[in-house]
């Protein structure tokens, strides 16, 4: 097997995954590599897309890459729709729009605050746990208990995330802090809402992409997710917290 200089595999494989537009496994990668230079090593594909996360690529899910929003400092478009269906109602306009893409087709310095509460649970919201719980079967979804009568949506059982799952969140942060900074104002404001087990990765991302960490506003809680409780046993352990060491949220 002869050796391909890195510049080649870049390029077939910026090739390959821009015109997919979407993400692809490690496996599916190095095919479309083999089919375009030949005899290629699997580690070499491996090495180049781990060497340039986050620049280049960002990791979606475990072994599967995407091309980044933004490249060695400077966002890049991936193919943003100018155009994003939304809903108006009276001044507000209600956009339906992957929020990656729709911040990287925004004018700079355009929004001058942001409030969001992203998902955190990137296990459940898998292609895999989502095709579960459409289906009502198995998977880490569930109904909670109905005990005031009233009809509930399908709530995620409790998942403690992996070195893999942390490392992949503190990207997706930064990723969004990076976009963020670009099309907020200078002085303007993002509120995230996170929690305890978490909220040291966020503040650390923001950091890196250019904000600074004024404080936090942090509400008591109690919730009904997973845990430590058995099921439908809220009332006999009343005063345990679903959230190992926390009853409060960041």
């Amino acid at each position: 097997m002869g050796t391909t200089p890195p510049g080649r595999i870049r390029d077939s494989i910026l090739g390959y995954l821009g015109a997919k537009g979407s993400d692809a496994s490690l496996d599916e990668i190095h095919d479309a590599v083999r089919t375009d230079l030949g005899l290629v090593a699997p580690s070499s594909v491996r090495s180049y897309l781990n060497l340039n996360t986050p620049q280049k690529f960002i990791r979606t899910a475990k072994g599967r890459y995407a091309i980044s929003r933004f490249e060695d400092e400077d966002i890049e478009p991936l193919g943003a729709a100018k155009s994003s269906n939304f809903v108006q109602i009276g001044r507000a306009k209600l956009y339906t729009s992957d929020c990656m893409s729709w911040l990287a087709s925004q004018p700079s310095n355009s929004i001058h605050a942001v409030i969001t509460d992203p998902p955190y649970g990137i296990r459940e919201y898998s292609a895999e746990e989502q095709g579960k719980l459409r289906s009502g079967k198995g998977g880490m979804w569930r109904i909670p208990p109905s005990f005031d009568g009233h009809l509930r949506s399908p709530l995620p059982r409790f998942t403690v995330l992996d070195d893999d799952d942390r490392a992949f969140l503190l990207v997706f942060f930064k990723n969004l802090a990076r976009l963020l900074h670009r099309v907020v104002v200078p002085g303007g404001n993002i509120a995230v809402a996170s929690n305890p087990l978490l909220a040291h990765i966020v503040s650390s991302a923001f950091t890196a992409g250019g904000f600074e960490i004024r404080g936090s506003v942090v509400r008591l809680t109690m919730t009904m997710r997973g845990g430590d409780r058995p099921k439908n046993a809220h009332a006999e352990f009343s005063g345990v917290s679903v959230m190992p060491r926390s009853m409060w949220e960041p």
